[in-house]
């Protein structure tokens, strides 16, 4: 079962700037060899709900290492025989608007 899967997970206990703990989970999202999408707010993972649920777990485990309250944000996106939503689902949109957006 594919899906994309969009999460955030910031720890609460470490101050304003949090990026140091978001590069460690980007760390582990990009060797996982899942498809992904970094954005400003969170990153989207495309690929088997297993696989991608385990990437989750894997940053979890790591941020719980170090970091006393977590919180976790995420959206699941299921449908049936579709594959490379990641960019098509922006591409479809950029056909329809008749040009390419920002990225």
């Amino acid at each position: 079962m594919s899906v994309l899967l969009e999460f955030s997970m910031t720890p609460l206990d470490k101050g304003e700037s949090v990026s140091t703990y978001v590069a460690r989970s980007l760390d582990i999202i990009d060797r996982s060899g899942i498809s992904y999408q970094l954005g400003p707010m969170g990153t989207c993972l495309e690929g088997d709900w297993d696989h991608c649920m385990a990437v989750v777990k894997e940053c979890l485990t790591t941020m719980q290492s170090d970091c006393k309250r977590i919180s976790i944000a995420m959206r699941i996106d299921y449908r049936q025989g579709k594959e490379n939503r990641l960019a098509g689902k922006i591409a479809s949109v950029e056909e329809k608007l008749g040009r390419t957006v920002r990225k």
